[in-house]
């Protein structure tokens, strides 16, 4: 089923402001970077956060294809990334952290530190935090996927088919339907601890 669209091919953005957006991304904004960062923290959303993080744009589907030979050209072997899905006509943003470097060996990634999630873009609020449940298939690392968390719980295979989330090895789904879904656009972040500045010297 093909989709009419306007002159641009971008992504439709979800409700927020340009100026909220994060720098090179189309999908998140300062405030899915503030939770993600408190979840890989382990604090609650009300707790207070002390930035330190910077999320830097590795992959896009936009400018790099959404192309799983190009996800592993680009962010195979890069240590702690979270991935951002959009998925195509619907108001979800999927996705997941990887503590641990991506690979192309056919391996799962042991973990107990990774999660998947899921926002909705018109209530940032309404989000759905999933952590780690079996962490020996914390990760899934196989060359014929894209971005992959746990046996099927957010598995990427392209833009256009074939992507699904069945829970299986994470706590809960982070989807209410089991269906397959197409990528409208895809962003990896590298996450880079930036050490506080001390002011005493």
């Amino acid at each position: 089923m093909s989709e009419r669209r306007g002159r641009s091919d971008r992504p439709r953005p979800c409700n927020t402001r340009e100026s909220e957006k994060i720098v090179g991304s189309r999908i998140i904004t300062q405030q899915h970077v503030e939770f993600i960062s408190k979840w890989i923290d382990r604090l609650e959303i009300a707790d207070q956060l002390i930035p330190s993080y910077e999320f830097k744009l590795l992959f896009t589907g936009s400018r790099d294809g959404l192309d799983r030979d190009k996800f592993h050209e680009i962010c195979d072997n890069k240590l702690r990334t979270v991935t951002i899905v959009k998925a195509k006509g619907s108001n979800e943003i999927l996705g997941g952290y990887n503590p641990l470097e991506w690979k192309s060996n056919g391996s799962y990634g042991i973990t107990k530190d990774s999660f998947i999630f899921s926002f909705n873009c018109d209530r940032i609020n309404n989000y759905i935090l999933s952590r780690i449940m079996n962490e020996n298939n914390a990760i899934k690392n196989n060359f014929y996927h894209g971005p992959s968390f746990g046996e099927n719980d957010l598995v990427i295979w392209s833009s256009s088919f074939g992507n699904y989330c069945i829970r299986s090895s994470y706590l809960k789904p982070i989807r209410q339907t089991k269906n397959k879904f197409i990528v409208e656009e895809c962003e990896v972040f590298q996450i880079i601890h930036n050490e506080p500045i001390d002011s005493n010297n």
